[in-house]
């Protein structure tokens, strides 16, 4: 996906969420969009609480789409409030990977919605551990 092709809906979706994060003490707020493999989209920021444990923008959007049923993603889209990527960090890289395929792309925007990185899952997070490590 080249940054002409990004779709304004959703880059508009991300800044919407992002401005509406909670991050009082990091002063860095995330939003994110995932979109399961039927089409719906979920969206989520991060909210930070005094204790330093948040929730991060892609947990909070990963949420929603399990608690809507949806078990399959198809896209992840990420916006931070800078010029520098804002990657998922370790914790939501293997959110993401228990409900990602081979198909399935990760999508880092600046502030402004320009896609600066496009992952896969295997780029984003290499040999990781899934659900089927645990068959028996």
């Amino acid at each position: 996906m080249s940054e002409a092709s990004l779709d304004m809906a959703i880059v508009n979706e991300l800044i919407a969420v992002r401005d509406r994060a909670y991050a009082p003490y990091s002063k860095h707020p995330v939003g994110a969009l995932v979109e399961s493999a039927s089409g719906a989209r979920f969206l989520g920021a991060n909210v930070e609480v005094a204790h330093y444990k948040g929730i991060c923008a892609e947990a909070t959007a990963l949420a929603g789409m399990a608690s809507a049923g949806e078990r399959h993603l198809r896209d992840v889209y990420v916006i931070g409030p800078g010029e520098h990527p804002c990657t998922p960090c370790g914790d939501c890289r293997q959110r993401i990977r228990e409900f990602a395929t081979p198909e399935t792309r990760i999508y880092v925007l600046d502030a402004r919605g320009r896609l600066l990185k496009r992952y896969t899952m295997e780029e984003l997070l290499p040999d990781a551990f899934g659900p089927e490590n645990l068959a028996r």
